[in-house]
């Protein structure tokens, strides 16, 4: 249970601040929640590909597996990255 507690502890050392740029014409809380939901998401992306390598690794390399799911997981993972991290730019970009 340390061991874990200390993993945890020092992956959060290496997330980036997730300050988030206010917008003009968004309400406060609005723009606050908004900014976090998609740092959030890149986080979740991140889960999403780790756990596709995870199946990939201990998936059954048989003929008989379904060897496409893992990759599912992956890309669905990598796309989510991409989709937060693009709006993230574009919103920054935006309030300047």
């Amino acid at each position: 249970m340390q061991l874990a507690n200390e993993l945890i502890t020092l992956a959060a050392a290496e997330i980036p601040g997730a300050e988030p740029t206010e917008i003009p014409g968004l309400a406060e809380p609005v723009a606050k929640l908004f900014g976090y939901g998609l740092w959030l998401l890149v986080l979740a992306g991140a889960g999403g590909a780790g756990f596709g390598v995870y199946k990939l690794a201990i998936a059954d390399k048989s003929r008989h597996g379904g060897g496409s799911e893992p990759f599912k997981w992956m890309g669905a993972g990598v796309a989510t990255i991409l989709l937060a991290g693009s709006l993230i730019t574009i919103l920054n970009g935006i309030a300047g």
